[in-house]
């Protein structure tokens, strides 16, 4: 398991030219999760 966490001044989700969320100033948080993952990775 990998996260990034950083500060942004915007940020959006964009899918198929459409935007699903967005937020102002706040975190922007990614994280990614392999299937070799368990309980004590988190």
């Amino acid at each position: 398991m990998k996260a990034v966490i950083q500060r942004v001044t915007s940020a959006k989700i964009i899918v198929v030219d459409e935007t699903v969320s967005s937020i102002g100033r706040g975190l922007c948080v990614l994280v990614g999760i392999s299937s070799d993952d368990n309980a004590n990775d988190v």
